[in-house]
């Protein structure tokens, strides 16, 4: 029942089909990061790298590149954990037929670890330098640990049950760090580590923070899992794994699991910081250098059998796309006890999942009112925006489940279509500005500065969505080849753009003006002025893609006939969103040519990935 260590979970996939080995010498230099990602891309199996450049341990990828392969692995104990859920859901089902839930007592003993003397992760140690070089994009700062399970425990109160674990990015070669003494420990906004290394600067202690990677993969999921607050991740872990985890002591004095493959053990033990990155991200551009905290490494435990599990961060979906999805089937059906009113929320994967949130909330302030408006969906919004991660949000459109009970969150086309039929943008734009976004966002202000606009939708359908552009269409020097990207969302080319990073564009507002003087395109509620409008509306994740992230709402909404009234902002023609790269946004991820030929040759008739990608 669930895999003791990533070599049981290795056996069993590779019996059942699901893996693949690739005995010829991969270079951990963007090499592995293309085949990961070519082989993600095919819907293919894991892979097991068992000869790696400069490097004696092997490496696993693409281990959770499908969804279907990461319920497998987890195939012994979701029903558990769904039923978990479904209890707290409904607490009443217990007591219905208390005999059908016995077997949950077993797993709730496994959330508690098991702390052991000894363990397989005390069997060796070795240089940061021994470890794969994994590189994934050209630009990249350095090496970087790319499924790192980052663990802390609370200065105030030690112990797992105040621990942290959490998928941090670790830079262990590259820039100013001292080789096989330092390395970069970036955490973004909002994330729990954040608190202990508070709560350790404050007594002027150290914080000491262990990396673990590989180990049972219930240990990797545990770690991007968005739980309740006061329940440890490793307690998680244990329910997932089907086992409580087994924990040894490290030299720091924190512990690691002893099925691990690798801990790096050590301390952020003052305020110095270096600058970390730059590092391919999951919006699909690359994080660029800023200072963050430094771990002094003690030590770097290894298993004797230690095997490096990796994956590669780029524009979505990738392989963390799995993680998502999953994620979604165990908590979905808490949203509503969690936010009261809120019947389901999408964070977009292809969108980058913060830039963009879809939610359908419920309208039940006034039901004697036939005039439908939002009301309690702004209320749903300012709770589902001051929740965890989802405060991170950009873009947050929440639309009433009652106007069309059948509508799929799930459904992107479709939930566009229902609050595109249905927003006045006069009434239902809503900003906050100057606030935090994710800190991998540079659309904003600044590191981990930006806005947020929720576009709430309610009441019956005001307008008919155009699907045809109109023949006698003309637009303003420097703006064309206007593209249909959905029923209602037009996709226009324009001029490069220039503006300050603080200041709105005198082009975008021209735009506008000239559209309302001509009443060009007013039946279309959504224009996007974009570098290239046929990429834009060449396929739904284009569309989403290049709209949401390279528009922050305060900077670069705009529309057509706008005006500020009471302070509340808004406009009688169509919504335009500037969603062109602009100066100060981060460069977009691209590959290298040459190592792209190489892996062409490896997928060749003969080679060893034909048919695989």
């Amino acid at each position: 029942m669930g895999y003791n260590n990533l070599q049981e979970c290795i056996r069993d996939l590779e019996a059942a089909g699901r893996l693949v080995r690739l005995d010829v010498e991969v270079d951990p230099y963007l090499e592995a990061g293309v085949i990961q990602r070519r082989v993600y891309q095919a819907g293919g199996p894991a892979l097991l790298f068992t000869r790696v450049k400069g490097s004696r341990f092997p490496m696993l990828g693409n281990l959770f590149g499908t969804l279907d392969r990461a319920r497998y692995l987890f195939r012994d104990t979701l029903p558990a954990l769904e039923k978990l859920v479904r209890l707290k859901v409904d607490p009443g089902e217990a007591m219905r037929a208390p005999w059908k839930n016995l077997g949950l007592i077993r797993t709730l003993w496994n959330a508690r670890p098991k702390f052991v003397s000894n363990g397989p992760i005390l069997a060796g140690t070795c240089d940061l330098t021994d470890l794969p070089n994994q590189v994934s994009w050209p630009k990249d700062g350095g090496a970087f640990v790319t499924l790192p399970q980052v663990y802390s425990e609370s200065p105030a109160s030690p112990g797992w049950m105040h621990s942290n674990l959490g998928m941090y990015r670790v830079q262990f070669s590259g820039g100013q760090y001292a080789p096989n003494r330092e390395v970069g420990l970036h955490y973004q906004i909002h994330r729990g580590i954040a608190v202990h290394h508070a709560q350790a600067l404050e007594r002027r202690q150290p914080l000491r923070v262990n990396v673990f990677i590989g180990g049972p993969p219930a240990m990797t999921l545990a770690a991007v899992m968005p739980l309740p607050e006061g329940m440890p991740e490793i307690s998680f872990a244990g329910m997932l794994g089907g086992h409580r985890m087994e924990l040894v002591p490290a030299a720091n004095g924190l512990v690691m699991p002893a099925h691990a493959d690798f801990c790096i053990s050590g301390v952020i033990d003052d305020t110095k910081t270096l600058p970390e990155g730059p590092f391919g991200d999951h919006l699909g551009y690359y994080s660029l250098e800023h200072d963050f905290p430094v771990l002094r490494v003690d030590r770097v435990y290894h298993r004797p059998d230690a095997i490096w599990p990796f994956t590669t961060v780029g524009r979505p979906p990738q392989e963390d796309t799995s993680f998502g999805a999953l994620i979604h089937e165990l908590t979905g059906e808490a949203i509503p006890t969690v936010l009261p009113g809120v019947r389901a929320i999408h964070a977009v994967d292809a969108a980058g999942v913060h830039p963009l949130l879809l939610a359908l909330g419920s309208e039940r302030y006034v039901p004697y009112d036939p005039h439908k408006s939002p009301r309690e969906l702004l209320t749903q919004a300012n709770a589902i925006l001051g929740q965890g991660q989802l405060s991170l949000a950009k873009y947050l459109f929440i639309a009433n489940s009652g106007d069309d009970p059948a509508l799929d969150i799930h459904d992107i086309p479709a939930f566009f279509r229902h609050v595109l039929q249905r927003v006045d943008w006069t009434r239902d734009l809503h900003f906050q500005t100057r606030t935090t976004v994710d800190t991998l966002d540079y659309s904003g202000l600044g590191l981990n500065e930006g806005s947020k606009v929720v576009i709430a939708a309610a009441g019956p359908p005001r307008r008919t969505l155009p699907t045809t552009l109109p023949r006698d269409m003309r637009l303003p020097d420097g703006f064309d080849v206007p593209t249909i990207c959905l029923p209602g969302v037009l996709a226009v080319q324009g001029p490069p753009c220039v503006r300050n990073r603080h200041a709105q564009d005198p082009r975008m507002e021209d735009l506008c003006r000239e559209l309302r003087d001509t009443g060009q395109f007013q039946e279309w509620p959504l224009i996007l002025v974009v570098d290239d409008s046929a990429f834009t509306a060449a396929s739904l994740n284009n569309f989403l893609w290049i709209c949401f992230t390279r528009s922050d709402p305060g900077c670069d909404i705009y529309g057509v006939g706008a005006s500020t009234i009471c302070k509340h902002w808004g406009c009688t023609g169509p919504l335009v969103i500037d969603a062109r790269s602009k100066p100060h946004h981060a460069p977009a991820l691209e590959p290298d040519p040459e190592v792209e030929k190489r892996v062409d040759q490896l997928a060749a008739r003969g080679g060893p990935l034909h048919r695989v990608i």
